[in-house]
Formats: structure tokens, C-alpha cells, sequence
């Protein structure tokens, strides 16, 4: 099995959702994209923003979809059938309730655990079989603020904690792309919490 070839961000389009939590995904790639000097162009057949970089020798695909989040897997879909690149092959980076902010998870396969991106990546693809980033945002406490803490913006010291989660995630990126996932995995899951 090859290395990661798709990495994807997800998120919500628009100026008003730029900072939100549930933008973590567009937050990595647009960090990822910043550190290789790239820029993301608009491509309207993958209904979505794309860029590629170089990282450990090993080129990737990043997309950004211009869907909104519940939405995003006919941005994934239509990625993953034009550069013929197979689900194992893609990591989708999101936000993740279950983990506190500061806290980046490596995963492969899987439910979606209710996060819409993957929910519908899953409806469309059939199956769960792909690498996941999970950025953690932390959860309110009760199910019934999910949404509105979700599309809100974190507290200056969670976005620092996000932002820190981000880099070391970036830090572990060229073991995920050579395919060394346990290595990564291990460096990522013990590092400052």
C-alpha cells in the first residue's frame, strides 16, 4: 500500500466560518499548504479548493471543499475518482469532540462518530476505510450545545491549544506519508498532551 496521495481539510466555506472549531481541517491544510509555500486554487469539477506539495519526497493532493460540511463527500468523491487515488490513500483532517484542544489523533477506519464530513465521505464511499487526523476541539459538556459549539470560535488559550495540536501533527506528517503510521501514531499519541 502506497502512502497517503489525498489529504483533505475539513470545514465550512466563507469568511464567518474561518476560525470556528469546526474548521480545524481547513486550519491544517491551510498551515500545510503555508509551510510547503503552495497556494490553493479554485477547481470547480472537484467542487473545492486544490494544491499539491512535496512532503518526504512523496507528492499529495490537498483539497479543500467548497461544500459545506455535510456535504463533503461529493468534494471527496469527485478527488478521489479524477487523480484514481483509492480511500486507504486519504487522510481527512477534522474536528474532533471527543478530544481535548491540544490533542491530534492518527486513525484508519471507523465510525464517524456524528462528525458530518465523514458521515457523509462514509454514505457516499460505503465504507470507513480511510486515514483520519482528528484535531481535538473539546466537547461543551451537553449534546444539546454541540451545534453552537461547533460553528463557534474557541477561547484564546483552546486556539492556541489547536493551533499547537496543528503543528504537531504537521511535525509527524513525512512518517504518515512514507506509510510509517505506527511510527507516527506513536510520536503523535505521546507527545505533550
Amino acid at each position: 500500500m502506497d502512502g497517503i496521495r489525498l489529504i483533505v481539510g475539513l470545514g465550512n466555506p466563507g469568511p464567518e466560518h474561518a476560525r470556528t472549531r469546526h474548521n480545524a481541517g481547513f486550519r491544517f491544510v491551510d498551515a500545510l499548504v503555508a509551510r510547503e509555500g503552495e497556494r490553493f486554487r479554485v477547481d470547480g469539477k472537484l467542487f473545492g479548493e486544490v494544491a499539491k506539495v512535496r512532503i518526504a519526497g512523496h507528492e499529495a493532493w490537498l483539497l479543500k471543499p467548497a461544500t459545506f460540511m455535510n456535504l463533503s463527500g461529493k468534494s471527496v468523491l469527485a478527488a478521489l475518482r479524477f487523480w484514481k487515488i483509492e480511500p486507504e490513500q486519504a487522510l481527512l483532517v477534522h474536528d474532533e469532540l471527543d478530544l481535548p484542544p491540544g490533542v491530534a489523533r492518527l486513525k484508519f477506519d471507523g465510525g464517524h462518530g456524528g462528525q458530518n464530513g465523514l458521515r457523509d465521505t462514509m454514505r457516499l464511499l460505503g465504507h470507513g476505510r480511510f486515514h483520519r487526523l482528528r484535531i481535538g476541539i473539546g466537547h461543551p459538556g451537553h449534546k444539546d450545545r454541540v451545534t453552537g459549539w461547533v460553528l463557534g470560535r474557541p477561547s484564546p488559550e483552546d486556539d492556541i491549544l489547536i493551533g499547537r495540536a496543528i503543528d504537531d501533527a504537521l511535525d509527524v506528517l513525512p512518517l504518515v506519508m512514507q506509510g510509517d503510521y505506527m511510527d507516527a501514531m506513536t510520536r503523535l499519541h505521546t507527545n505533550r498532551t
